[in-house]
């Protein structure tokens, strides 16, 4: 009994509730700003604002978990044994969406380990760095709502002349997918219309190929799930 009254003492001496409420805003703040960025400059077709949902309960759990198990080894390894029985089968349809958890992950990391100054500046360099690197690539404007989905489904196989089609009507083209059918392609792109007129053109153009051939549009891929 003695020695754990003595435990329940050092625990409590270990967890200063003034930093922990600190670490909790600034995981929360650090999430809101992550969540921002991604659903603005993330490369994901799929619903990027119900994945980003996510970011800040994950970075919160990671933080509280690491804020508890860091003042107790016997915590530490139950925290091991619990995880191998757990198993995560959530689906990752994109590398990007990985990147992402694993910096949420590390900011509930850095302030569960008191080191919310750290994770601040990690953060914000990481963030300055994607950005730069896709003003360089020229890719920020290409995040703006007024994207579509094309699924083109066809029995021709000249991928340069549908290419060459979808370029000539729409000024932002950018493949994402393409599948080798039985007898031709099945082909994702995301593309970027000024007007109905332009969609109206592209869409004559592509079920002109064939007779096979069918069209897809959807307004704003993050609605796709």
């Amino acid at each position: 009994m003695l020695r754990f009254e003595q435990y329940l003492e050092e625990f409590n001496n270990a967890i200063v509730f003034q930093d922990f409420l600190v670490n909790i805003i600034v995981v929360g703040l650090l999430t809101s700003v992550l969540r921002i960025y991604y659903i603005r400059y993330g490369n994901s077709i799929t619903n990027r604002k119900r994945f980003s949902s996510n970011f800040m309960p994950l970075g919160l759990t990671t933080m509280l978990i690491i804020t508890i198990v860091k003042s107790s080894i016997a915590l530490s390894l139950g925290l091991v044994g619990a995880l191998s029985i757990v198993r995560f089968r959530a689906a990752i349809k994109d590398p990007e969406e990985l990147t992402f958890l694993f910096l949420v992950i590390g900011i509930g990391l850095a302030s569960g380990a008191n080191q919310s100054l750290l994770g601040i500046v990690a953060m914000t360099f990481i963030l300055l760095m994607l950005y730069i690197s896709k003003m360089i690539e020229g890719r920020t404007e290409f995040k703006s709502e007024d994207k579509l989905y094309v699924n083109i489904s066809t029995d021709v196989n000249d991928l340069e002349k549908i290419n060459q089609i979808l370029s000539e009507t729409f000024h932002y083209v950018e493949l994402k997918r393409l599948d080798t059918l039985g007898s031709g392609l099945d082909l994702a792109y995301i593309c970027k219309a000024k007007d109905i007129q332009e969609i109206e053109k592209a869409k004559n153009a592509i079920t002109a190929l064939s007779e096979l051939t069918t069209l897809s549009i959807v307004d704003q891929p993050d609605l796709i799930v």
